[in-house]
């Protein structure tokens, strides 16, 4: 498949591969739900509703949305019990994709995490901004800005090996990772460039793979290919890097939520590492930003059944 570069292309390319099936979970969300029919009128997605049946259709009705295509499922058991029951959908191979609705992240995750009936896989789970940004000729994915708050070394390989692993399926062949930094040198006084260095031999000597990865790297010189010239970097992810890879979660939140407020953008998050994609967005998140990151778990799924057939 082609590169898609801009998140307009990735709807396209949904619609091209969908619809797959959603389970949402407590899906009495005005919001989420709302995002879900406009994904089944695109073609991209079918879906399970899971929660309060009677809330559904309360809400359902007030917008104006018909149930007759979805499966509504009962569940009036609570947020954690409706969401164990939305993660079983997925688990027994009836639905592609998990969704979070009207439920604290907590009891959600706690379902996904599930011993018996969850998604773990033995990947760590991450978390990834999607961001399509005005003047640049294609998608950046920011991790983790939301999950793992202050990663390890091995932390930081196994998000970027979900990461990677999502690029792919944005038909990125061999994304350029760069690991960031608040400067382009190794500093012992300042562990992301430890980490950052690290990264990249490994990189090089095969232990991540798929990808290219080169830090420590600023974010001016990791997007800029005139402002590595002028700092006399030499290196093939420099100006030209598709991952942002943060040393933390406050770098890479106020990253992701300054792209989002500051620039003209569209953007979409995805919850990666489990054996499905699953779809997190906050209820601050536009019906749009809902919506591309239905689409980009659509991409990712479709991409690992590929994977799995060979």
């Amino acid at each position: 498949m082609k590169q898609l570069r801009s998140l307009t292309e990735l709807l396209q390319y949904a619609q091209e591969v969908g619809p797959l099936t959603i389970s949402v979970a407590c899906a009495e969300d005005a919001e989420v739900l709302e995002a879900v029919e406009e994904a089944r009128k695109k073609g991209i997605a079918k879906a399970f509703l899971v929660g309060d049946a009677d809330k559904i259709r309360s809400v359902a009705s007030g917008l104006g949305v018909d149930l007759t295509p979805y499966d509504v499922v009962d569940e009036k058991g609570g947020e954690a019990a409706a969401s164990l029951r939305a993660v079983e959908l997925v688990s027994s191979g009836q639905a592609d994709i998990l969704m979070k609705g009207m439920v604290k992240t907590a009891n959600f995750l706690r379902g996904v995490l599930n011993k018996e009936k969850g998604l773990r896989s033995g990947s760590l789970l991450s978390h990834v901004y999607i961001h399509e940004v005005e003047n640049y000729d294609r998608i950046f994915f920011i991790a983790d800005p939301a999950f793992n708050m202050y990663p390890d070394l091995g932390a930081k390989v196994g998000i970027i090996d979900n990461t990677v692993q999502l690029a792919h399926a944005f038909g990125v062949e061999c994304p350029k990772v760069a690991a960031l930094g608040a400067v382009e040198v190794v500093n012992a006084d300042m562990p992301p460039t430890l980490d950052a260095a690290n990264l990249t031999q490994m990189n090089r000597r095969g232990q991540i793979k798929g990808c290219l990865v080169d830090g420590p790297l600023a974010l001016d010189n990791a997007v800029s290919e005139e402002s590595a010239r002028h700092k006399g970097i030499v290196s093939d992810v420099a100006g030209h890097a598709d991952i942002l890879l943060v040393p933390n979660i406050e770098a890479g939140n106020m990253l992701a939520k300054a792209i989002i407020y500051f620039a003209r953008n569209k953007t979409a998050g995805l919850v990666l590492g489990a054996k499905a994609p699953v779809v997190l967005t906050s209820r601050a998140d536009s019906s749009e930003t809902k919506l591309l990151s239905i689409a980009s778990a659509v991409a990712l799924a479709a991409f690992q059944k590929k994977k799995k057939r060979g």
